[in-house]
This record gives structure tokens, sequence and C-alpha cells, in this order.
């Protein structure tokens, strides 16, 4: 059997830390042999630091409860005892693009679930299904920046997966989208542990998610963009206009997405053909069966009130993306509701599937 690639986990003891420690229980290619977190949790057992918030429904892993969490800041520490690292940090911006650059210094590659390098222009923003190639750009990476062994490769906001995927697989069959407008309803772990005040949530909903909005309208166009040169190039498009919500849901964000096509009415899909082409989608994680890659990345439900978020946010393992309610639009061509599970295909798992395309491009060989 091939021995398992060591990782730690930096923001171990914050919900997205502790969903990447869950999740790894048993991962076929990774385990976990270090935590970090902060200099309040450094010596004390994983267990002990977490003893009164783990949020996670489910005993901690035996492998990971006795592990010493160190200070995520003391980049040394983890010299020699993990070969790459997941990043939840939960600090102020500036601060985790100038740690990950740190551990990706020290010959340790960082696979990052932060934002703060989503716009540096050699980091690639990974959605497996979309954009593997832009892991290209970390040739490069390690050009511009004198690093042997590290690179840093991150994953994209979480409510943009609900609807980024089935987008693009309507532009790679040859519909390309023009501009959107998206309406999204996401759940109140999005914001993290304490997250939002249970006052402010019960019975009511919340129109505002700082610098939400400002992430969905830009961030897709990095991900649908192209490797150039030595760096990576937006896409023109589509352009979008995002209203982002946070509702009373647990877990799960949905997206109410209006969409047209640039394309002459005669040459626009019906929405016979476009669910023809969601539900024939596959891409490279499907094709090498990747393990946490769902083998249906588009699960397409024909009743009149789904998805919904407690029925359908764990359809394939947590990753698939499911749509509903696909119908014409009468202001652009289509519209349909679309959701995905925020902390697993938009936090920690997707954060491992990202590891896994990385391992399985080589990118792990020299480690």
């Amino acid at each position: 059997m091939e021995k398992k690639i060591t990782v730690g986990v930096l923001g171990a003891t914050g919900m997205v830390g502790q969903r990447y420690i869950y999740l790894l229980k048993n991962h076929p290619w990774f385990e976990v042999t270090y935590v970090a977190a902060s200099p309040r949790s450094a010596g004390k057992t994983y267990e002990q630091a977490v003893e009164s918030r783990w949020l996670i429904g489910s005993d901690i892993p035996e492998g990971v409860k006795d592990l010493i969490v160190q200070d995520a800041n003391d980049v040394s520490a983890a010299k020699g005892k993990c070969q790459f690292v997941f990043s939840a940090l939960e600090m102020e911006k500036d601060a985790i693009k100038s740690l990950e650059a740190s551990y990706a210094a020290a010959d340790i590659p960082v696979v990052s679930n932060a934002s703060a390098h989503r716009w540096t222009d050699d980091v690639p923003m990974l959605i497996p299904e979309i954009n593997a190639e832009h892991l290209d750009i970390i040739a490069k990476q390690k050009e511009h920046n004198g690093w042997n062994k590290g690179f840093i490769a991150v994953k994209p906001n979480c409510s943009i997966q609900s609807y980024m995927t089935p987008v693009f697989a309507l532009q790679q069959a040859g519909y390309p989208v023009k501009r959107m407008i998206v309406t999204t309803l996401q759940a109140t772990s999005g914001a993290g542990y304490p997250g939002v005040p249970s006052f402010d949530m019960i019975d009511n909903i919340v129109p505002y998610i700082g610098g939400e909005e400002e992430k969905t309208e830009k961030e897709g166009l990095k991900i649908l963009g192209k490797v150039n040169g030595d760096k990576i190039e937006n896409a023109s498009g589509p352009l979008v206009s995002a209203h982002c919500n946070r509702v009373p849901v647990v877990d799960g964000h949905t997206a109410c997405v209006s969409l047209e096509f640039d394309l002459p009415k005669e040459k626009k899909p019906s929405l016979e053909k476009i669910e023809e082409i969601w539900q024939n989608f596959k891409a490279l994680p499907q094709k090498i069966s990747l393990p946490s890659a769902p083998v249906q990345p588009i699960i397409i439900r024909h009743e009149i009130n789904r998805p919904q978020p407690r029925r359908d946010r764990e359809n394939d393992k947590g990753m698939a993306v499911t749509i509903g309610r696909l119908r014409e639009c009468h202001v652009f061509d289509i519209r349909f509701v679309a959701l995905s599970h925020n902390t697993k295909r938009g936090a920690a798992l997707g954060g491992i599937l990202n590891a896994e395309l990385i391992k399985a491009q080589g990118f792990f060989d020299n480690l």
C-alpha cells in the first residue's frame, strides 16, 4: 500500500479546521500528523484545545486528539512533522497572506481555504472540475518567489460554488454566458463560529454579508480565466450582479440565478439541451476518480420545490451541485435554483479535493 502523505492543519481548532480534521479521518492518501492554531491553544492536546467547542457531530479522530497543538505563527515547528498544510487560518488578511508565504518559503506547500491569496496573480484559485490547468502557474509562482518545494493554491468563496460549475458546463458546451443576476441565501455556518448571534438570525434574514457580493461578482472571472505567461488573466465575463443574504439555515448555500447567453436567439440552447449538458457533465476529478470528487458533479431535481438545504446538501458526499426549478426567464434567458454544501464543497472537503488534484498531477512528488 502506498505510504500516506503527512499533512498539517493550520487553524485546526476553528470551524473549518475541525472539518478538515474530521474529513481527513481514514483518507486513503493523507494523514494528519500536525495541528496548529493561535498561541492561546498552543501547548494543549488537540482534545483539550477544542473540548468546549468541538462542533462536529462525531468524536475527535483518535489519531489527532492527542497531538500537541503548535503555534501556527511558528513555521519552524512544522518542519519535519508534515509534508504540506491545509490553511484554515482565521486572522487578519495581510497576516494570513504573509504567514502562508512563510510556509511555502520553508518548503511546505499550502492548500488554503483562506481568501488572502485569491487575487495573487500567480496563485491558482481552484474548482477542480473547472480549472485544473491553472496548476500550471505553480512553476512560475515558485520562480517569482525563489521557492523550492513550497507553493500556494487556494479555493474560492463558498457561495459561488453553487452555480459556477453549471455555468462552466454551459460555456464549455459552446453556450457562452453574457450576464447573470445571482441572489444567494447563505447558511449561518458560513460566518464561522460563533458566527451570527442567534437573536439576529431567528425569525430573520440579514440582507448583507460583508465583502460577499464583491467576491461573488469577481472571483468567477479568475476561475474562468487562462494562464498567460507568468500570471492568470481573468476572463472578460460573464458580468454578475449579486445580492447576498444570510438566512437561518445551518449548512447549505442556495443561489437563485437568472442568466443571459451571449448568443443570437436562434442559437440559444433549449431547456432540454441545458439539462442534457448538466446531466452529462464530467471533468478531470471524475475521470481520474479523485477520492473526494462527486461521481455526478451536477444533480438535477424536477420537483417544483427543490433543491432544499435539509434535503439536498449532502448529495454525493456533500460535493455535488444540486439544481432545480430550471425554467425560462422573462428578462434574461433562463433561471434556476442551485445548492451546494458550504462547509464541505465550499470549505474543507473542497480544499481536500484540491489537494487530491495537486497530488494526482504530481505536484507533491518531490516532498
